[in-house]
């Protein structure tokens, strides 16, 4: 069975009902095109180009998956190179084949039933099908390499063959299991290990509907996942993404975390047990409780990361090979894990470690290239016989070009590429990669490539750490240094250069030597600093980035992002709010903008997802398959909200009510007592009746200051706007935070649920205490307001009293854990009208004109 994930629903596909598709789509490729000759895969890697895939297969084409992001004058040279006879695209890329092949035939993979050119055009009901031969070719893939056009690797009938027996015998999936298969299919390791893998083993394929963080969670959770394939950079986001959510919860979430993975690190360490799934059992809860394995190919898994997704109460698989492989070499089945190697030689392989290939001193003892033979072994590049031979030793061993050793019990340990080694003046080998994992760790440093010099010494091209500094020389200088002194001599860095751009790299991550020496030296040569003002042009991103710009929705939104960040340096990695400056209210603004430009609609969940413009990219991407259309918070507050948030506006019980009445006394006697707190103008509140309390904010103190200024009759007809990660980041918090009617305000929610609950208070006719300037000031100094308040007036025009807090900063600066004794003074400031702050205030709507009045208000209420 085969679950492909829509953005609504899976779609439930048999085997037998695929079978019958796919031998008639066979019957017809065979008819067509003829056995032996290249059919293209180019884009919509769902399950029609699987069954094309398999239909080729089949007919005895060779099937030619190709990365749809490949350049036109690349794709070009596939297609020649290949002799493709056909090609399976989608609508958006006919034109590209076209002008890249006039005379190819197209077949559209997105084509609907029934529609000319659609790839069921092809299908023949009946017909004869070869008998394909285990020596000829079933794919060619082409190599992204790093300089020169892609070279063709063709695979046999026989190497693939082998890899389906050693998956089989591997251990890593059993039957009954449900594999998930969140990978681009057009490289190796996905087409035979994802896909043909569990497919030849009987197994239940998944495939989520895009390849984003809430679609793979939703395929896991939903569709019962028990074994995932993926690559390292996927898994490292994955663990990224927990701890980030553990650590936004608070202080005590957070801690819990850390506490519970170290206890389970320590069991796995010394006892061998597996504790994760009962020491982090919410977390299984949410993603899944019935995942067993993760399995990684396609590049090297940090053995650190591998530690910690053990520790988590997951299995992990690790498999070494290459294209020319088909790919494996090695495993390291779940059953018996070695973090730090790639396993042991699969059943048939031979393996040798050749020191000759490495430059003279400094390797580790026993390392050199990692030679291979066995039945997954490729015969050859595609009409390269040069480049064969040099693949190739004399006595037929297959130069891997990665380097390694083999433990003694067999082990490998793959150490980097013969290519990239660095060879000292004095001797030492250095692999570039390695030194590059040290000096990313300084927190200026954004990305690092280290090269070469003539003279031998080591330099670095340098992406810095995206701050308000205007020129990050003087901090990137410190920081080399202060990681050089932990470092031997010969591997600290004698120059570096700074760029604006990011490091020139391959699909799976992979730095572009050649390209990296280049951009190096136009960057030394340049002498300037590394430009930020222009965002990035889409044509020197990533690959991965490119293709995000083709939906259509995400392409309006980083357009409408360029003009109005013009200066900040756009690129798909910028921070959201620590660089473009969006906070949890400001979201509003962006959301209704974006809804307006594509007709999509971001949820607050959504939003809580979201911390680069690369996130949101994604995120509209995500929501523009399905999701529908949201209520707007201020129009229809009561549509916009869910029942998780209806709760914090029900009336209190009779014990909470009693337990507010209580705090309420407790308070106002800590306040008055220990703070000697004084209070100014207190008459200027409205005795009943709806009003915005705006409050400056210097202090947790400011909130239990301004309760225990008011009077009781008051505070039970208001309701405060309270940050989730203090007012509810436990039982405890929650509780005093129902008694004192808090709502919750989440910065890693969007503004949209905290807007419409404030809209409800004030639309029954309660009043709202407001901190409008969003965060607690580092200084005693106001900030500027943030545009949720003035939204929320121009909806809601009722009065406004600002307050001024003093000596709270003095009391409990932002940072200390404990107050200090401080007397603390409450200013209550003239009734204000909405609608006269307006008429006073600068902007472009009434919103922004109330926010710019009431801050000058605020701020000389504040100075007085």
């Amino acid at each position: 069975m085969v679950l492909a994930w829509s953005a609504e629903a899976p779609e439930i596909r048999s085997y037998q009902s695929v079978a019958v598709q796919i031998r008639a789509l066979a019957r017809g490729v065979y008819r067509r095109v003829g056995a032996g000759n290249a059919v293209v895969l180019l884009g919509g890697e769902g399950p029609e180009w699987m069954m094309v895939a398999l239909a080729g297969l089949r007919a005895g084409a060779v099937m030619t998956p190709v990365d749809a992001q490949l350049g036109d004058e690349t794709l070009q040279h596939v297609l020649a190179d290949s002799g493709a006879q056909c090609v399976f695209t989608t609508t958006a890329r006919q034109e590209r084949v076209r002008a890249a092949a006039p005379n190819v035939r197209i077949a559209l993979l997105d084509a609907p039933e029934n529609e000319e050119h659609g790839w069921r055009e092809l299908a023949d009901s009946d017909g004869a099908l070869p008998e394909n031969g285990p020596d000829q070719t079933a794919a060619l893939f082409y190599t992204s390499g790093t300089t020169g056009p892609p070279k063709g690797v063709p695979l046999s009938h026989r190497n693939v063959a082998f890899q389906l027996d050693t998956l089989a015998a591997a251990g890593v999936a059993r039957e009954g299991d449900r594999v998930l298969l969140p990978l681009p299919l057009h490289h190796v390791y996905p087409f035979v290990i994802g896909m043909l893998a569990p497919l030849w083993l009987g197994l239940t394929l998944v495939l989520p509907y895009a390849l984003t963080g809430p679609h793979v969670v939703r395929a896991v959770r939903d569709s019962g996942v028990t074994v995932v394939i993926g690559v390292p950079r996927f898994y490292a986001a994955l663990y990224g993404g927990i701890a980030d959510r553990a650590r936004g919860g608070g202080f005590i979430p957070g801690l819990a975390f850390r506490l519970m993975l170290g206890l389970s690190r320590t069991a796995l360490r010394r006892l061998r047990l597996h504790l994760g799934k009962y020491l982090l059992y919410p977390l299984h809860r949410r993603v899944g409780g019935q995942l067993r394995v993760l399995a990684s190919g396609g590049s090297a898994l940090d053995p650190e990361l591998a530690r910690n997704l053990e520790a988590m109460g997951w299995r992990i698989a690790v498999g070494y090979g290459l294209t020319e492989t088909a790919p494996l070499l090695t495993v390291d089945p779940p059953a018996r894990p070695r973090p730090g190697t790639v396993g042991r030689p699969v059943e048939g392989v031979e393996l040798r470690i050749d020191r000759q290939a490495l430059p003279e001193g400094g390797a580790r003892e026993g390392e050199g290239e990692i030679q291979a033979r066995g039945p997954g072994v490729f015969a050859g590049y595609h009409d390269l016989p040069e480049r064969t031979r040099e693949a190739f030793t004399e006595d037929g061993w297959f130069r891997t070009g990665d380097l390694g050793w083999l433990d003694e019990d067999g082990y490998l340990h793959v150490s980097g590429r013969v290519a990239t080694l660095i060879v000292t003046p004095g001797g030492e080998n250095i692999q570039p990669d390695e030194l590059e994992d040290r000096y990313i760790t300084h927190a200026a440093i954004h990305e690092i490539g280290i090269l070469q010099r003539d003279d031998g010494t080591l330099a670095a091209l340098i992406v810095p750490a995206r701050d308000s500094m205007d020129d990050p020389r003087p901090r990137i200088r410190e920081a080399i240094a202060e990681v050089g002194r932990g470092l031997p001599s010969y591997q600290r860095l004698a120059d570096f250069a700074l760029t604006g751009k990011p490091l020139p790299r391959t699909r799976l991550g992979k730095i572009r030597r050649q390209e990296l020496e280049r951009r190096y030296e136009r960057a030394r040569a340049s002498g300037v600093k590394p430009s930020r003002a222009a965002p990035l042009e889409p044509s020197d991103m990533a690959a991965e980035d490119r293709g995000l710009l083709e939906r259509g929705p995400a392409r309006e939104v980083w357009e409408w992002l360029a003009e109005r960040y013009p200066e900040k340096g756009l690129t798909p990695e910028s921070h959201m709010r620590l660089e473009l400056g969006v906070d949890s209210l400001e979201w509003l603004n962006l959301t209704t903008e974006i809804g307006r430009r594509t007709g999509v609609e971001l949820d607050d969940e959504a939003v809580g997802r979201i911390e680069t413009v690369r996130d949101l990219l994604r995120e509209v991407v995500d929501a523009a398959g399905g999701n529908g259309p949201s209520m707007d918070p201020l129009t229809d507050p009561e549509g916009a909200l869910d029942p998780a948030h209806r709760r914090w506006l029900q009336p209190r019980g009779f014990l909470v009510h009693a337990a507010a009445r209580g705090l309420y006394g407790l308070n106002r006697m800590l306040m008055r007592g220990l703070f000697r707190l004084s209070v100014q103008k207190r008459d200027h509140v409205p005795a009943r009746g709806p009003v915005v309390i705006a409050c400056n904010h210097n202090s947790y103190l400011d909130p239990f200051a301004v309760a225990a200024a008011l009077p009781l009759a008051r505070l039970d007809s208001l309701y405060w706007a309270g940050w989730t990660g203090a007012a509810f980041a436990n039982r405890l918090t929650r509780f005093v935070s129902r008694a004192a009617q808090v709502i919750p305000v989440d910065p890693q929610q969007g503004a949209r649920a905290s807007l419409a609950l404030a809209a409800i208070v004030l639309d029954r006719e309660q009043g709202l205490i407001w901190f409008p300037e969003g965060r607690r000031s580092t200084s005693r100094e106001m900030q500027p307001l943030r545009p949720g308040i003035g939204l929320l007036l121009a909806r809601y025009p009722v009065p406004v009293v600002p307050v001024s807090i003093r000596g709270s900063h003095e009391a409990m600066p932002p940072g200390r854990r404990l107050p200090r004794l401080r007397r603390m003074s409450i200013r209550f400031g003239e009734v204000l009208d909405p609608q006269r702050l307006a008429e006073r205030g600068e902007g472009e709507d009434a919103a922004a004109r109330i926010v710019t009045a009431l801050e000058g208000v605020m701020r000389e209420l504040h100075n007085q």
